[in-house]
């Protein structure tokens, strides 16, 4: 059956409301080159890095490498992150953060793109990192908090242009330099493109529901 999202009716205490703030913080990569110790609200920092060699900046992922064994080794480089993340999320959610974010990020997210305020904390992390949103999402929908075709928009959305504060810093950098435009403004022309895309495959699914509702009439 699928789930209505119906608004919570559970009061927000105020540890709800720093829990949220502060995962949102942490989340948004907003201080991950900050030069002073608030560095420490940043979930990339929070991970740390491990085993660089010298001045070459080698790491256990290794140098010029290519083929299954470079993929592997960056999977494997994915497991603490992840396992990091799942038991950080757990915290937060005991502390109320999800109920607040639903109060806070449904005005938004129906409007958008269709889908309940809860997606709030995948929404904002998926902009620094596509294997924390995936995670979240999966969650999401397996606790039917997102029906099968909120499920479909949301990812329409997440994996166009994924992770894209991260990835046209790192990825696109070589461009950033030649690039006309401020990187700001590259980053919202992005985010308004994921914001088409997701809702052209909102219509789509609307469309086809509507079309099955007319054929069961028939």
């Amino acid at each position: 059956m699928e789930n209505e999202n119906k608004p919570s009716t559970k009061k927000v205490g105020v540890m709800a409301w720093v829990a949220l703030i502060l995962l949102i913080c942490i989340l948004s990569g907003a201080f991950r080159t900050n030069p002073s110790a608030l560095k420490i609200l940043d979930f990339t920092n929070l991970c740390g890095s491990f085993g660089k060699v010298g001045s070459s900046g080698a790491t256990f992922l290794g140098t010029g490498g290519s083929g299954v064994r470079e993929g592997f080794m960056q999977g494997l480089n994915l497991i603490p992150p992840i396992m990091f993340f799942c038991g950080m999320i757990a915290v937060f959610e005991q502390m109320g953060a999800f109920e607040a974010a639903e109060k806070v990020f449904r005005p938004l997210l129906r409007p958008i793109l269709g889908i309940p305020g809860t997606a709030g904390i995948p929404f904002i992390s998926s902009f620094t990192s596509s294997d924390i949103g995936a995670v979240m999402t999966r969650d999401m929908y397996e606790n039917k908090q997102l029906t099968d075709d909120e499920r479909t928009v949301f990812v329409a959305y997440q994996y166009a242009g994924s992770a894209c504060i991260n990835n046209t810093i790192t990825t696109g950098a070589p461009l950033i330099a030649i690039c006309p435009v401020p990187l700001g403004a590259i980053i919202i022309v992005e985010v308004i493109c994921k914001l088409i895309g997701a809702n052209v495959v909102r219509m789509v699914l609307k469309a086809k529901a509507r079309k099955q509702t007319a054929k069961e009439a028939a």
